[in-house]
């Protein structure tokens, strides 16, 4: 996936009649001193800081790294954004939100209408009032979310119930995780944080190691402890995660998913591959989808 992406899905590609409609979806990596948002988005959906902004449509947020700084016309001060926190926001609410420049943060959106929704929000599992929910990381939460702008960015036909219901399922695992006690992150729930937020990019177990301020063999023993994984291991486990469900999923091609997760290489990417699965990545393709026809380039 890549670092930045947003899509705002046509009319007629939702479907109210659901109950809930996904109208857009994206995701972004704000670095230090990198201005907020991000071009492209359509004039309806830009805002700054100053200028403040009104949907109409439900939001759901999720700051992953980083932290930044939140307010709304019905919150009575400036909430700080810790990393790990979700952001709701609610139709015809004014609002605004912003990293803050010396740390950036990366974000998670997806956008929805419908009466599903509104039902939520009636009954209770909505608070307009209290609109920043601290979660932490959770897998689950991050999965979910990398799925449904996956799919928004393939549009498949009869993708919009699909991730309708991902996003119901969203919502539910969020409401469970608000029920839970919130605890502070530890150094290897933020390593784990770092890894998941940089699939995509040239990235190390020691540079975790120098943004936790900690030494890399001290680091190494308590991950490996705690997970039963080294910290590379770790990371590498969840590059080929991320590829069996795009290779499940979708028909990108072997050399494009190897290129998304920065492998050196495809033949690199598909011996690391059959390292942690046992099968080549167009064996495990052709397994989870027998009709593919295939692409020559694939190994």
């Amino acid at each position: 996936m890549d670092e930045n992406f947003h899509k705002y899905l046509a009319p007629q590609d939702t479907d109210p009649r659901w109950g809930l409609t996904v109208v857009n979806a994206g995701c972004a990596h704000i670095g230090p001193l990198e201005p907020y948002p991000i071009n492209g988005h359509p004039d309806h959906h830009h805002f700054t800081w100053n200028s403040w902004r009104v949907l109409q449509e439900y939001q759901v947020i999720y700051i992953l790294n980083g932290r930044g700084y939140f307010e709304s016309s019905r919150t009575a001060e400036t909430t700080v954004v810790e990393p790990g926190t979700i952001i709701f926001l609610f139709p015809g609410e004014r609002h605004r939100y912003k990293p803050d420049p010396r740390t950036g943060w990366d974000e998670y959106w997806i956008g929805w209408t419908g009466e599903i929704a509104d039902n939520l929000l009636r009954r209770g599992y909505l608070h307009e009032h209290h609109p920043c929910v601290p979660i932490g990381f959770r897998e689950e939460v991050l999965r979910l979310y990398t799925n449904v702008i996956e799919q928004t960015r393939l549009e498949r036909p009869g993708f919009q119930p699909m991730i309708s219901g991902a996003v119901m399922h969203l919502i539910g695992t969020i409401y469970a995780a608000m029920r839970q006690p919130t605890v502070q992150p530890d150094v290897i729930d933020r390593a784990k944080q770092l890894f998941s937020a940089h699939l995509g990019n040239a990235y190390s177990p020691e540079q975790a190691a120098r943004e936790l301020n900690v030494s890399y063999s001290w680091f190494r023993k308590r991950f490996k402890t705690e997970t039963g994984l080294s910290p590379g291991n770790y990371y590498l486990q969840l590059k080929i995660e991320l590829a069996r469900e795009q290779l499940a999923n979708t028909e990108l091609p072997v050399k494009h998913i190897a290129y998304e997760l920065n492998f050196e290489s495809a033949f690199h990417f598909s011996r690391m591959f059959k390292q942690k699965t046992g099968m080549k990545p167009s064996e495990y393709r052709k397994l989870r989808r027998p009709d593919y026809d295939g692409d020559p380039s694939d190994v």
